[in-house]
């Protein structure tokens, strides 16, 4: 148990430390369906399942993979949007002791042979709509099973035939095949009962994988224990129970989606409102018909809802808590959020908070009683953490700006076949205990509050001084016109980076001359010299990555791909 960490003081209800189970996932889902059996588990767009029909179903794949060859220490890829096949197979794969792989279900057939092979998957499941590029993957891998499932395989008659009309119907057929198997059948059909395999709580049973931003991503290897414990973290913080829903907007394939939103919610016997795609309309419906009390999402998606009229309308009452996470909330987006909930009912504050896909996702986030302004919170129970100066182990004095790094039950075993990366990462300090090193940098207060200041990759250097893009946005979002916003460095002969702003502008503002002007003046007046923009780029839309961030290394590559034609750019980056 940790001692004397100055945010215990800000715990509230919340206990320093939890016991956790000494199991598997699949046994610590299992013991949710015996205390809540008739409670709701899942909610996929209005079908309904229990907690004791959930386990059956999941005894019931598990007993279809082992007939299929799938055994313990064995890798399925599960490549599914957020959907009851997805989750059903996930447990069910960790019941019989195989290696979950989670990869987007929109990956291209490159993509899905790189996954297959760094895996080593001996089978996978994703949807009738991706036969065609997983078979043609298959064949540089050992994988030679494939699970066919349908989107309509858990929808009602009426929404199953809507979807066929709308897209079901252009979904090219499955020609026979007699490596294909189909999940209706696996589901239908009996099969010798298998019992849990022996499988420790620090065994490997799941890999995801980094945004590759830098290169290939990095498998990363996640135990029971991890997924168990930040479940667990999750649950207590936000005093997640039976009696509360939480809308699963993040894909399964992201710890974010799989960590908080699926398996946080099966830790307290809560119902996860599986949503397989997000557009800002379908969510706000869910929220007016659902009436969820855990809304978790990234900035893009508050931003997105903010400007939807039919979430404007809604009634937000029901909402316990809201929380954003995986990149820097503009506070603009914050507030705007904000009033419209308070227009509806509502009492909650946008709460920010921070994890990453090495430790599971969300480990640290503001109290549910309290508010600091630009804080991500403080640790959950059992996670240390603390500021080093860049490149070193040695703590950072309180305010000083350094790399966070993290110890705790929910930090990973490390990458897949990548023990220099894993080193260099996982790193023992003085205290000899083992700590993850994020790379991303942040200050900590005298109270033990974090501030999130970026990614490590993501730090300008202009004319030597360190320029923060997120500080710079943040003066952005304050102009009127502004809808979306993300700034990048740009290699400069004379600066080694300038300063370069992509904006959005909203409906009916001007994207010309004298609008830039505004937007450059507005950061002179408020930011120092070497953090102004030098340029401003207006763009209808801006790139995202597959969870909905803004994608800056995207915008980087095309300016560095610009100057290399003109001839102004030589580099390697």
């Amino acid at each position: 148990m940790l001692k004397n960490r100055p945010w215990f003081d800000h715990y509230a209800k919340v206990p320093y430390a939890i016991d956790y189970p000494d199991m598997t996932m699949y046994e610590a889902v299992m013991q949710s369906a015996r205390r809540v059996p008739n409670k709701i588990a899942w909610d996929f767009m209005g079908t309904l399942c229990t907690y004791k029909n959930f386990s059956e179903a999941i005894s019931q794949c598990a007993d279809g993979l082992a007939s299929l060859g799938l055994k313990k220490g064995d890798t399925i890829t599960i490549s599914m949007p957020t959907s009851p096949q997805g989750i059903i197979c996930f447990y069910a794969a960790n019941k019989l002791g195989a290696v979950a792989s989670m990869i987007h279900p929109l990956s291209t057939q490159s993509e899905i042979e790189f996954y297959l092979n760094l895996s080593n998957s001996s089978m996978a499941l994703t949807l009738d709509a991706f036969y065609g590029k997983f078979k043609a993957a298959m064949k540089k891998t050992r994988c030679k099973r494939l699970i066919l499932t349908r989107i309509g395989d858990y929808l009602s008659p009426v929404k199953r035939l809507g979807f066929w009309l709308t897209k079901g119907r252009k979904i090219p057929k499955v020609p026979m095949d007699s490596n294909v198997s189909w999940w209706q059948d696996l589901m239908n059909s009996s099969f010798p009962k298998q019992n849990k395999a022996v499988m420790k709580p620090h065994d490997t049973a799941v890999i995801l994988y980094s945004g590759g931003t830098t290169g290939k991503p990095k498998g990363i290897l996640l135990s029971n224990m991890n997924f168990i414990s930040e479940g667990m973290m999750v649950a207590t913080w936000g005093k997640l129970d039976e009696t509360d829903s939480i809308l699963a907007i993040l894909p399964i394939f992201h710890g974010f989606g799989l960590g908080v939103c699926v398996n946080a919610a099966f830790m307290g016997g809560a119902k996860s409102i599986l949503v397989p795609q997000f557009t800002p309309e379908i969510v706000a419906n869910l929220i007016r018909t659902k009436k969820p009390s855990f809304i978790i999402g990234v900035p893009t998606l508050y931003a997105a809802l903010n400007k939807n009229k039919e979430f404007k309308k809604s009634d937000l009452a029901c909402l316990k808590a809201a929380f954003c996470g995986a990149d820097t909330l503009p506070r603009t987006v914050k507030e705007d959020f904000e009033a419209i909930v308070r227009s509806r009912g509502g009492k909650v504050k946008l709460l920010e908070g921070y994890g990453l896909t090495e430790a599971v996702t969300a480990i640290m986030a503001m109290p549910m009683d309290t508010y600091r302004k630009d804080s991500i919170g403080v640790p959950f129970p059992d996670m240390d953490a603390k500021i080093v100066r860049e490149n070193t182990m040695e703590e950072a004095p309180t305010g000083e700006d350094g790399e966070i790094c993290l110890c705790g039950p929910a930090v990973m075993k490390g990458y897949l076949n990548q023990k220099e990366e894993t080193d260099k990462t996982l790193r023992i300090h003085g205290d000899g205990k083992k700590w993850l090193h994020t790379g991303d940098i942040a200050s900590q207060d005298s109270d033990g509050f974090f501030y999130f200041k970026l990614r490590q990759k993501r730090m300008i250097k202009s004319s030597g001084m360190n320029v923060y893009p997120a500080q710079v946005e943040d003066i952005l979002y304050q102009h009127p016109y502004v809808a979306d916003a993300c700034v990048i460095g740009v290699p400069d002969r004379e600066q080694v980076e300038r300063v370069k702003g992509f904006v959005v502008l909203k409906e009916g503002a001007l994207p010309d001359a004298a609008t830039k002007k505004e937007l450059i003046d507005l950061c002179r007046k408020n930011l120092i010299k070497w953090s102004c923009p030098r340029t401003i780029e207006f763009r209808e839309t801006l790139p995202t990555t597959l969870v909905g961030k803004v994608a800056f290394k995207q915008l980087e590559d095309q300016e560095i791909e610009h100057l290399r034609q003109r001839g102004e750019y030589t580099g390697d980056k």
